[in-house]
């Protein structure tokens, strides 16, 4: 389903466009199934206006809860670092230690501006893809931005076992995480749409509780 790029990591023009490719099928439909693997029964006649990008805290469930939602809203689902990963053919911790956090940033923002002019879909951004003020206005403009809020303790026993997490190959990651998360929650509040997550909460009660607050946005959801 996913077509594996294997392209050389280059300061390269066009980076964004190979990114932007990386995964993406504009007409693939996914089929909602249960865990017994019968099809669930769909909410017909929805129709996302604006790409769904989902903010937050690593940990928050944006992968789990957006793939969730894309089935729901029958729209392709896209994760920008997987579109990095397959553009670079390096992984995230990879291309951190070798060229550094600055440089990821700047290609994380020419891809989310290149996946943001394609058709509507949910975009699941890096933990740190809110946090520039360009990628912010590029949401904005083009799309809606839904913050999933999860508290300190939740994000925890979600990470702490990742061995995925660059930000947090440190001494203590615990404080880390918290030191990130300070510094992370004012930003996210300037999203359109927030939604709580909570540890009782299921992946389906979760995407339909993001569906349910687009539904209070008619300009980005029709249903």
């Amino acid at each position: 389903m996913r077509k594996i790029l294997r392209a050389e990591w280059r300061c390269c023009a066009d980076f964004p466009a190979k990114a932007g490719n990386a995964g993406l099928d504009t007409q693939q439909r996914w089929p909602l199934l249960g865990r017994d693997g019968f099809r669930k029964k769909v909410t017909f006649g929805m129709r996302l206006k604006k790409s769904v990008v989902l903010v937050g805290m690593m940990g928050a469930g944006k992968t789990a809860v957006g793939t969730q939602l894309a089935r729901i809203l029958s729209v392709p689902f896209i994760d920008s670092d997987d579109a990095i990963v397959a553009a670079a053919n390096r992984s995230i911790a990879e291309i951190f230690e070798r060229d550094g956090e600055p440089f990821f940033r700047q290609k994380e923002s020419q891809v989310i501006g290149r996946l943001l002019e394609g058709p509507p879909c949910v975009l699941s951004t890096g933990g740190g893809a809110f946090m520039s003020p360009l990628n912010r206005q590029m949401m904005a403009a083009q799309g809606v931005s839904v913050w999933l809020c999860a508290d300190l303790d939740l994000l925890w026993q979600r990470v702490r076992h990742k061995t995925t997490r660059p930000l947090l190959r440190t001494s203590n990651p615990r404080a880390t995480l918290k030191e990130i998360y300070d510094l992370r929650v004012p930003v996210y509040a300037l999203a359109d749409l927030k939604v709580d997550a909570a540890p009782e909460l299921s992946i389906d009660e979760m995407a339909n509780r993001v569906r349910e607050a687009l539904l209070t946005r008619p300009d980005v959801l029709e249903g």
